[in-house]
């Protein structure tokens, strides 16, 4: 559910902050607005954590996941540079435990109040709880189904999605996130857009007089957001919401503003990062609709023709996941379809027999 770490082509993006801040160090992006990181233990190893001044406190726009490495950077910051400051909001872009992790634990240590989307806010307390052994079951049969071993299907199945059991216990009542909300935060005045292909519903928030853009992992410099397809909705086409999202953005925000993104740096270019994306995807599309037309694939079979570099479990749910969704834009453009073949589901050009 965190964003993939693929290298992009290099783009003139122009970044005012040549370098991320340290973990716990706090950067100044201008006046009232502040910026962090704090660690994952994964491939790609932050999250970017963005403060706004809010009246006497701050308002906080994501958390990290339910570490003690995390909890230990933020007991920091408050034992130090913060000390004696106050969160009196915490803002969550999307129910990945990496953004939401630590939102109630951070709502009880300040009594804060809870804001994100419907989606978010019911899919962080429903995720977890079904990280049992049905969904663990349900997810060996999806990648079988799928072409992969029966051996990597149940190391994948039952390693990578421990991850969506790190986050804290959210408060019981939120304040919902609604595209075009306008959401007041101290001398701040926001509009509340939301994007989908990545997680329902993410929270995005265009601030057009300061030209801000708190753009969460909808558009990141260097990397492309994880885009995934899981067993509960085989045949769902988030690449085509993801696409669909990167259009809205480019028809509805001007190109200079500020993006402050939920990883890596803060960058201007807007519209040429999300052609950029666009043309990304297409080219795996490309990969995809060539490796079909040698023979019929299963998604594990495609998972190296996009990525070739060795996975651990962890990756390799997303990459998986990634894949299929790919095949399933093709499959939706009417360039593929989906058979089954011996028990397990392949994929091959739309014209053949």
């Amino acid at each position: 559910m965190s964003a993939s770490a693929q290298p992009q082509t290099a783009s003139a993006l122009e970044f005012p902050f040549a370098e991320m801040p340290g973990f716990g160090e706090l950067v100044e992006v201008r006046e009232g607005i502040l910026w962090t990181r704090v660690p994952l233990p994964y491939l790609l190893d932050h999250v970017n954590i963005f403060f706004i001044r809010d009246g006497e406190g701050w308002a906080v726009i994501d958390t990290g996941i339910q570490t003690d490495e995390a909890i230990g950077i933020w007991t920091a910051l408050f034992d130090g540079p913060m000390k004696g400051e106050t969160i009196t909001r915490v803002i969550v872009t999307h129910f990945h435990p990496d953004h939401i992790g630590l939102a109630g634990w951070l709502c009880k240590q300040f009594d804060a109040q809870l804001l994100t989307s419907y989606s978010s806010y019911m899919g962080s307390k429903v995720v977890p709880l079904g990280v049992n052994e049905r969904l663990t079951a349900q997810n060996f049969d999806f990648y079988q189904k799928h072409g992969m071993s029966k051996e990597v299907a149940g190391v994948v199945a039952i390693q990578g999605n421990e991850y969506l059991r790190r986050v804290a216990e959210l408060p019981l009542s939120y304040h919902r996130l609604v595209l075009a909300d306008v959401l007041e935060i101290g001398a701040f005045t926001f509009r509340v857009l939301t994007g989908d292909g990545h997680a329902p519903e993410q929270v995005m928030l265009y601030c057009e007089e300061e030209k801000l853009l708190f753009a969460a992992d909808q558009v990141l410099e260097r990397i492309s957001p994880n885009v995934s397809v899981y067993a509960g909705d085989p045949n769902g086409d988030p690449l085509g919401h993801y696409l669909r999202s990167l259009r809205f953005l480019r028809s509805e925000i001007p190109d200079d503003v500020l993006v402050l993104p939920g990883h890596r740096r803060v960058f201007r270019g807007l519209h040429q990062r999300c052609s950029e994306l666009e043309a990304h995807h297409e080219e795996r599309c490309d990969r995809i609709r060539e490796a079909c037309k040698a023979g019929p694939q299963t998604a594990a079979a495609l998972v190296p023709v996009l990525f070739t570099r060795p996975l651990d479990p962890h990756q390799m749910s997303f990459a998986f996941t990634e894949t299929l969704a790919h095949v399933n834009r093709l499959v939706r453009r009417g360039e593929l379809k989906t058979v089954p073949r011996d028990g397990k589901l392949v994929t091959v050009p739309a014209t053949d027999s």
